[in-house]
């Protein structure tokens, strides 16, 4: 078990009479993001569920397994609580306007729908304004947090885009998104190996032809 301190400033009646430091301590039983999850609640559930299924919780390969999902939970839900924009770093570099791809990212996410995950990758693409860069791996990072939670890849597409128009400001931003969903691959239609592709297109990207033509040359790796 990890310990993790937090200290956090406050003021004993006003500003003039100083301040003290509070520290709070959060054991991993919270890990990151664990104060806006009920573990417990969720074990609850799960067992419940696997009751309602005609399960024994209690036999030996299950036992265990109500505090696994919970545990899971917490990490392929942690980005439900946090905003993508304060992953982004901003950095200046003159006489930069030129196109800026990161390519091939890996996401996985959790279909709202069934609950099932769906992978794939994300490629981004942005054009700098006013020589503003955005550290690259930034741009992965905002990829995940938008993905750590339940969600539909068409509006994790448009998260990915708007949180980058309003952290940097850039001229323009695409984002395609190529993903394979569980819930059309092990059930329904059960289509193994299709994939869907969505895309979000912003500032130039969206208004100019040509600028949007060179971008998705770019991510489909056939510009010259």
């Amino acid at each position: 078990m990890f310990f993790e301190i937090h200290r956090t400033s406050y003021f004993l009646t006003s500003p003039k009479e100083g301040t003290c430091q509070k520290t709070v301590i959060r054991t991993s039983e919270d890990g990151p993001g664990g104060e806006h999850l009920d573990k417990e609640r969720i074990r609850r559930a799960i067992r419940d569920i696997l009751e309602a299924i005609g399960e024994d919780p209690d036999r030996e390969g299950l036992i265990d397994t109500p505090k696994r999902v919970a545990d899971m939970y917490e990490e392929i839900f942690a980005g439900l609580h946090k905003n993508p924009q304060d992953e982004i770093r901003i950095f200046h570099e003159e006489s930069c306007e030129e196109m800026v791809l990161v390519k091939d990212i890996p996401l996985h996410s959790i279909c709202e729908h069934h609950l099932l995950p769906f992978t794939g990758v994300a490629h981004v693409v942005y054009i700098p304004g006013g020589n503003r860069l955005i550290g690259l791996s930034k741009i992965a990072r905002v990829v995940d947090v938008v993905s750590r939670k339940p969600q539909l890849q068409e509006r994790l597409c448009s998260e990915i885009a708007d949180t980058i128009m309003k952290a940097a400001d850039p001229m323009g931003v695409a984002v395609v998104v190529e993903a394979e969903h569980l819930c059309m691959t092990m059930r329904g239609i059960k289509k193994a190996g299709s994939k869907t592709v969505t895309s979000a297109l912003r500032g130039r990207m969206k208004t100019d032809a040509k600028t949007r033509s060179e971008a998705m040359s770019l991510i489909q790796g056939s510009y010259r």
